[in-house]
């Protein structure tokens, strides 16, 4: 599969702060590829730096094998953490005003369809909700019809319904195979929407492939997860692949039933306790020990 874009050695300097430091990957054309990790892990930057906003202190950022230029930002659309959209305006005529900046810009009954915008275009934008805001700025995101979309935590602060919504919406502009670079702190999301996912912490990349591949080559079986209260220490030290954390214990285990009776017989209170298969954020919590929204 060719990659849309390839990032090679990228590195940004804050004084002696590296806010990105040496990273490289590619991201397929047509997939959605997703940038996981904390606040403060590099994530944005990284991003500002793929946008063309922020010049790096090393490395580059190569579009279809070319550097990033003036006819760069034609071929992209982005979706800001926080954007601020015309006041006293409409969304009908916020569209109107988006759309005269491109000479060849997709047209409107395009954009109000696959963004759902029929019910609030005559509607002034400072009366928009969270949900009804992200999917008037997914729109004016594709107007220019782009090759690839930038979307930067989209869906920060929605209701779950509006969540879901918002997924639709991206669901039909990767249908039309546009590629997606999603930042998320939802680790829901990532798993319904991401082929590929790259998890970054402390301005460098830490893992990237599939979510499946990444859950398969970390984990096995389940985990276990109690409530712990310090109890029991000597009998668990016999325990492999357990792990004792801000007052939670989480045994990785292949072998429920045997796991079960062996915490029994150590006396272990097992109230509390929870069965779960691995998900991404509990990928996120074992490589870096943090959680994936701190």
């Amino acid at each position: 599969m060719t990659n849309i874009v390839n990032v090679e050695k990228l590195s940004k300097n804050y004084g002696a702060v590296k806010a990105v430091d040496d990273v490289s990957f590619g991201i397929p054309e047509g997939i959605c590829f997703g940038l996981l990790g904390p606040n403060g892990a590099g994530k944005t930057t990284t991003i500002e730096m793929m946008e063309g906003i922020t010049a790096p202190s090393a490395g580059r950022v190569l579009f279809r094998d070319k550097p990033i230029g003036g006819d760069f930002r034609k071929k992209v659309g982005i979706q800001f953490q926080s954007t601020a959209l015309p006041e006293f305006i409409t969304v009908r005529e916020t569209l109107a005003l988006f759309s005269s900046f491109y000479a060849k810009p997709r047209p409107m009954e395009e954009v109000i369809r696959l963004c759902s915008l029929e019910d609030i275009l005559e509607r002034d934008n400072q009366k928009l909700s969270g949900g009804q805001r992200q999917r008037m700025l997914l729109a004016l995101a594709i107007i220019p019809k782009p090759e690839m979309v930038f979307l930067d935590e989209p869906t920060t602060g929605l209701d779950p319904q509006a969540r879901r919504n918002f997924w639709d919406l991206i669901g039909r502009i990767k249908a039309e195979k546009t590629t997606v670079l999603l930042t998320t702190h939802y680790m829901d999301e990532a798993q319904v929407l991401c082929e590929q996912i790259a998890i970054m912490d402390h301005g460098k990349i830490l893992e990237i492939d599939t979510p499946e591949a990444l859950l398969a080559k970390h984990f096995e079986g389940v985990l276990i997860r109690l409530p712990y209260d310090g109890c029991c220490s000597d009998a668990l030290e016999k325990f492999e692949g357990i792990v004792i954390r801000d007052d939670v214990l989480e045994l990785q285990t292949n072998k429920l039933d045997k796991s079960l009776k062996d915490l029994l017989s150590a006396h272990v209170n097992l109230e509390g306790l929870s069965i779960h298969k691995p998900n991404l954020e509990d990928l996120f919590i074992k490589l870096t020990g943090s959680s994936l929204r701190t």
